[in-house]
């Protein structure tokens, strides 16, 4: 490949670097193939790579590109349409739900959720851990916190540990008549834990949903689900719910 120099041009370099490397991966590369390394698209290009990797970070936040383990930086597939949550008044694990429960454990929460639940400092919840896959890759992460207030009676099931649990403490949940809910979405950044979950790596941007349900006055679960942020665009309904739409042309903004 001969070596393209960028013109002198108003706008950030980086910016119209993600241009050209835009128009480069329509012409030149397919989905899945992997990039030359940095050191070769910087010369290819005259940029620095600090340069470079702003520019790749920007396509890798519109969904063009992909760094994966083990791999290196490949042109994403397009992306996929989801719906994200369920309908109003309807709890996590009901019918239809596409989730799929993962494993539960009894923990403390993360200090902002506790504040949410009005549970003690310390005090534990259930913490369900679900996976959400679509078209055979994974999309979304779940971590939704229960406290035992809104299952008391879960302690007469005999569920083992694991998926079986979670689904054990789901069941529970929807004895109680549910109120309400209400949701926010962040740009946030993956942690190593859901990192791994979503094939990305630590750091890569995540799109946060977090969803409270109310019933009986109060928060009786908390939602907290990572989505990838290369996959997702969200748009707000008219009942409250968020889909993510497949559209190539339409950015996030």
């Amino acid at each position: 490949m001969g070596t393209t120099q960028l013109e002198s041009v108003p706008e950030p370099k980086y910016w119209h670097l993600k241009n050209v490397l835009s128009e480069a991966l329509d012409s030149e590369f397919s989905v899945g193939e992997i990039l030359p390394n940095e050191r070769d698209l910087a010369a290819r290009f005259g940029v620095a790579r600090a340069t470079l990797r702003q520019a790749l970070e920007q396509l890798e936040l519109e969904g063009r590109l992909q760094r994966r383990r083990g791999v290196g930086t490949t042109v994403a597939p397009p992306r996929v349409g989801v719906a994200v949550g369920s309908e109003q008044h309807t709890w996590p694990g009901a019918a239809g739900d596409a989730w799929q429960p993962v494993d539960c454990t009894v923990a403390a929460p993360p200090p902002a959720v506790a504040g949410i639940l009005e549970t003690g400092r310390n005090e534990q919840v259930h913490t369900v851990r679900r996976s959400r896959v679509t078209h055979g890759h994974p999309v979304a992460a779940e971590l939704l916190y229960i406290p035992d207030f809104s299952v008391p009676d879960l302690s007469a099931i005999d569920a083992p540990s694991g998926a079986a649990r979670a689904r054990a403490v789901l069941r529970e949940l929807q004895r109680l008549e549910l109120e309400g809910q209400d949701r926010a979405v962040e740009l946030g950044s993956a942690r190593a834990e859901d990192a791994k979950e979503l094939d990305r790596l630590p750091g890569a941007p995540v799109l946060v949903v977090t969803t409270r349900f109310f019933a009986e006055g109060r928060a009786a679960a908390v939602s907290v689900a990572t989505y990838r942020a290369d996959t997702c665009r969200l748009t707000f309904g008219d009942s409250g719910g968020v889909e993510i739409h497949h559209d190539p042309e339409r950015r996030a903004s």
